[in-house]
């Protein structure tokens, strides 16, 4: 990785900072990506001190030609970009009843169609050089919405079958270049204070709960390991799998404990501040406010990670198995016959 050019959207906190800090200790050349001032020139020092290059570009991903310009000012910085990573998001915390137009547009400009602008901006420099990386930052409300969350679930959902078109249009071409989605599980950001909400008690993700510098390992891992898709954690792939094949109970489980597992007992101050339509002040960093209760490491996360190997490893040995017995069953059947033998 040492000296790729990488753009990362929604760099300046949760996920996409801890994605920029370990670009940083890879010593990359980094386009950071978001509206948030503070907290992009924050990961620029964190970047440049562990060893990095860091060019920061307040942009609002909704707007297609701030992506542009964008893609622009970083290729006239570093370089050609090697790897894109899609992963800026607005959400809304509340029924479908509750929500405004206004509201729903906003969460689809920035979650749906600020990964699609962004992908199209990579494409146009990627495919005529036939090299390059696109990372989708997915979900598994991609594909198992939950209450509470139409508008987030929706978007996310609608980049997945963005990208599968993309993916279809790259392999028709025999094209070099590859896009991948990485599908979260629950993680400890601070968007569940930042985003817009109209729950009576403040809001959490979904129990059990991944530290975020986990989650940027491993898309990492996946920006430079392609695969077509990938589900980090058990939780993901649970969601993901099991909504192909019984949506109405995952419909009912919801419906029962998808209200109360998204929120705490805490009330939520309903003039809080929100970053729907503006970025908050300051620096928010990559944790949220679950640390006690988050996950540093994933059985299930290392595992997919080496699977391959795995798969290899478990086949060669059940195939020494069965060697084995079928060996010693001969051996057994030679030693049976000798002894008929013997006995005439």
């Amino acid at each position: 990785m040492n000296q790729d050019v990488v753009v990362v959207t929604g760099a300046s906190a949760g996920v996409g900072r801890a994605i920029a800090r370990e670009l940083g200790r890879r010593r990359a050349r980094v386009g950071l990506l978001a509206r948030g001032i503070e907290g992009l020139e924050a990961a620029k020092r964190e970047i440049e001190a562990a060893g990095g290059e860091a060019l920061v570009v307040p942009t609002d991903v909704s707007d297609a030609e701030a992506i542009e310009r964008a893609a622009e000012q970083v290729e006239a910085a570093f370089g050609p970009i090697d790897i894109w990573i899609n992963n800026a998001m607005a959400s809304v915390f509340a029924p479908v009843l509750e929500l405004k137009p206004d509201e729903l547009r906003r969460v689809t400009e920035v979650t749906f169609l600020g990964y699609a602008y962004g992908t199209m901006a990579a494409l146009r420099r990627m495919v005529p050089r036939d090299r390059g990386t696109i990372v989708q930052v997915g979900s598994a409300l991609a594909y198992r919405g939950i209450p509470l969350q139409a508008a987030y679930c929706a978007a996310k959902h609608a980049i997945q079958g963005f990208t599968d078109s993309v993916h279809c249009e790259l392999l028709h071409d025999n094209s070099s270049v590859r896009i991948t989605e990485v599908n979260l599980p629950a993680v400890n950001t601070p968007q569940f204070d930042w985003v817009l909400s109209k729950l009576p008690n403040r809001a959490q993700p979904v129990p059990p709960i991944y530290q975020p510098e986990l989650i940027a390992e491993a898309i990492l891992w996946a920006a430079y390991h392609y695969r077509r898709s990938w589900n980090l954690g058990w939780p993901a792939t649970k969601a993901i799998v099991g909504n192909n094949f019984v949506p109405e109970y995952g419909d009912k489980y919801l419906a029962r404990n998808g209200y109360e597992s998204q929120q705490t007992d805490e009330p939520e101050d309903p003039n809080r501040p929100h970053n729907l339509w503006e970025p908050l002040p300051g620096d928010h960093g990559a944790r949220g406010r679950f640390t006690d209760r988050a996950q540093s490491q994933s059985a299930h996360i290392l595992v997919n990670r080496y699977r391959e190997p795995l798969l290899l490893a478990a086949a060669v040995f059940a195939g020494s198995a069965i060697l084995g017995s079928a060996l010693a069953g001969w051996l057994s059947g030679r030693r049976v016959r000798r002894a008929e033998v013997a006995t005439r």
